[in-house]
């Protein structure tokens, strides 16, 4: 990913800087099926952000693949392909425009209990095959337990997690949790 910067001014009698990044995004993905496989894909760019990309939006198969597209319930794209038997690549490659707007900080956000929550945020909660809650439970809690509820555990958490977590992809792997 690479990041540029441009800054335009206006008018002589008032000067406006605005300051647009170029985010390039994309990934290289490759399989080895014993057999045919269907597969979901949820590599796509949001809809809402389509409108900044720089260039189409597309995912390219090699071997070169037939695939549709469909929108999840949270919007989101998803792509179904079947897999041919041995290797495919999936890849994607695009610039995408962003303001470089910070954050909305609201200090005074409060944590609602779970009880409270409406329905279609419950789903969010769930643990995952990718981070065991079982695990991480109380590692959570004697990290950020003593932590205000609300806006400040929530950056607690954030913070620990951008100061501690790298992704590496000398150590991924499919079986590879939290």
């Amino acid at each position: 990913m690479f990041v540029t910067r441009e800054t335009a001014t206006a008018s002589s009698d008032r000067v406006e800087a605005h300051t647009t990044m170029k985010i390039r995004i994309g990934y290289e993905i490759g399989y080895q099926s014993a057999g045919r496989t269907p597969m979901l894909l949820m590599l796509s760019v949001h809809p809402s952000r389509l409108p900044d990309l720089l260039m189409p939006h597309r995912l390219d198969f090699d071997p070169p693949i037939p695939a549709t597209g469909y929108r999840d319930c949270y919007g989101n794209i998803c792509t179904r392909i079947v897999a041919p038997e041995g290797r495919l690549t999936i890849s994607a490659d695009m610039i995408v425009t962003d303001p470089g707007t910070p954050d909305i900080v609201e200090p005074q956000a409060p944590q609602h209990p779970v009880e409270y929550l409406p329905e279609e945020a419950l789903l969010f909660l769930l643990g995952s095959r990718y981070c065991e809650t079982d695990r991480l439970s109380d590692i959570a809690w004697s990290l950020f337990g003593t932590v205000s509820p609300g806006w400040a555990r929530v950056q607690a958490i954030v913070d620990f997690v951008h100061e501690h977590i790298v992704f590496g992809y000398e150590h991924a792997r499919p079986t590879k949790t939290a």
